[in-house]
């Protein structure tokens, strides 16, 4: 079917304005894709920033971080005060004043200075500062936790980024590939063989990955300005992110990544919380023993103006049984701690096997998309344009062919994007690097916070 010349002409002609549209719009975006980096590289000095870079810097500057030294500081001084002994007493006391009889006025008084104290019994003084020990040990614990957690998520942010980065660099391979079906279509058109809509078609598929290029680009500047967040600053001083997406360590066995969870962070915390109930409980049973009250003091008697020493003591009576009930709650609440720790060692179970299998199923995805999938995606677009500039296929097989191939891409970021997420994920749950983990944080992070045999001997 051949269609009318002159139609053939003005949608030549309609396609020519287009196409160099297109590429007046995609030389736009590709120049704001390169000139804004280039005009921030010269306000600021930061080149492209490795995990090691953005690692340094959560640790330093991150809010929560700072708050357990102050932490630290109270227990200090709590440390100081639970280390005092029993403190002095003086007292003074005078008796038969300005009675009736012989005790009128002050010359049958007498007059008694006196100095008192206690005297602890049953070790509390050791007891508190076994409470205070723990309460250390349970603040180290939770830094340790809250570290991890908050490197970790900034890892993941991370990998946000390279897969923003990678998702506009597809954006812009769309654009320019819907670009190059438009200027096939509009050499058909050329030709009188290609109707006037499918012109249309093409050039609003053009606008249409155009449009999609900016969003990518927005999207790229949320995940830097997120990551930025993560140490304090509201303005992104980076161009770029070093690493790939695609450069992730291989599948490991399961089993011993069950067995590392029980020495994780989250679970040693219960460990401490418990020993830190322990001490309370040991404190609490210290006073059962009763504490010794007592006095010493001189006596004036000014009716035959004589002096005397006095002394004396005190001790509260059936104090073990009294404070049966608190050495009770003290007992149910390490018990509690105990409990919760088994729950929270399923919890985990469940959650490492869930992060285990996903990035499992997400490599497999990356594996074959990368071997045998895309590959055969790029010929069938090779041959589809082939055959589509001669006349043999539609330009709905044309475009069909071009939107599967960006399908594939697109689901390639997104599955090595899992997989390091996944990664990042079991990492975190067992407080160790995955094997020749490119995007860990425990390098840095085993520093600063040592809880992992594994991760003392680890180098990047």
């Amino acid at each position: 079917m051949v269609y009318n010349t002159y139609a053939g002409n003005d949608a030549f002609k309609m396609a020519i304005r287009c196409l160099w549209r297109g590429l007046l719009s995609t030389l736009v975006i590709i120049t704001l894709l390169f000139a804004v980096p280039l005009v921030a590289k010269a306000e600021t000095t930061t080149d492209a920033l490795s995990l090691i870079t953005v690692i340094e810097r959560v640790q330093q500057q991150h809010p929560s971080l700072k708050v357990f030294e102050f932490r630290a500081k109270a227990l200090d001084g709590a440390a100081q005060t639970q280390a005092l002994t029993p403190g002095f007493e003086i007292g003074f006391d005078a008796d038969n004043l300005v009675g009736s009889g012989e005790f009128q006025g002050i010359d049958s008084a007498e007059f008694s200075v006196s100095l008192s104290s206690v005297i602890e019994l049953g070790d509390k003084l050791d007891a508190r500062s076994g409470v205070i020990n723990e309460q250390r040990a349970v603040l180290d614990a939770e830094q340790k936790i809250t570290a991890l957690n908050l490197l970790a998520e900034a890892t993941r942010r991370y990998i946000d980024v390279l897969a923003a980065q990678s998702q506009l660099e597809l954006a812009v391979d769309s654009l320019q590939l819907a670009e190059e079906t438009q200027a096939v279509v509009a050499k058909r058109a050329q030709a009188a063989v290609t109707p006037e809509a499918e012109v249309k078609r093409a050039q609003a598929a053009v606008f249409n990955a155009r449009l999609v290029a900016e969003t990518q680009l927005q999207q790229l500047d949320y995940a830097k300005l997120a990551l930025s967040m993560m140490w304090g600053q509201s303005q992104v001083d980076f161009d770029s992110l070093q690493g790939s997406l695609f450069a992730f360590t291989d599948d490991v066995a399961l089993e011993p990544l069950f067995e590392k969870v029980k020495y994780s962070p989250a679970i040693t915390a219960y460990l401490s919380q418990a020993q830190l109930k322990e001490a309370e409980l040991r404190f609490a049973k210290t006073q059962s023993s009763s504490d010794i009250s007592w006095s010493v003091g001189v006596k004036q008697f000014q009716q035959t103006n004589d002096m005397a020493l006095t002394a004396g003591f005190s001790m509260p009576l059936f104090n073990g049984e009294r404070n049966t009930g608190a050495v009770l709650s003290a007992q149910a609440e390490k018990e509690q701690v105990l409990a919760n720790r088994e729950v929270a060692l399923l919890e985990l179970y469940g959650q490492l096997y869930r992060a285990y299998a996903s990035r499992k199923q997400a490599m497999v995805t990356v594996n074959r998309l990368q071997a045998s999938v895309i590959p055969t995606l790029t010929l069938a677009l090779e041959d589809t344009q082939t055959a589509y500039e001669q006349g043999l296929y539609s330009y709905l097989d044309y475009l069909t062919a071009r939107e599967e191939l960006l399908f594939a891409r697109r689901a390639l970021i997104d599955a090595a994007a899992s997989a390091l997420r996944y990664g990042v994920d079991i990492e975190q749950l067992i407080a160790e690097p995955l094997p020749a983990s490119q995007h860990t944080f425990f390098n840095d992070f085993s520093s600063t916070a040592d809880f992992s045999h594994a991760a003392k001997g680890h180098t990047k």
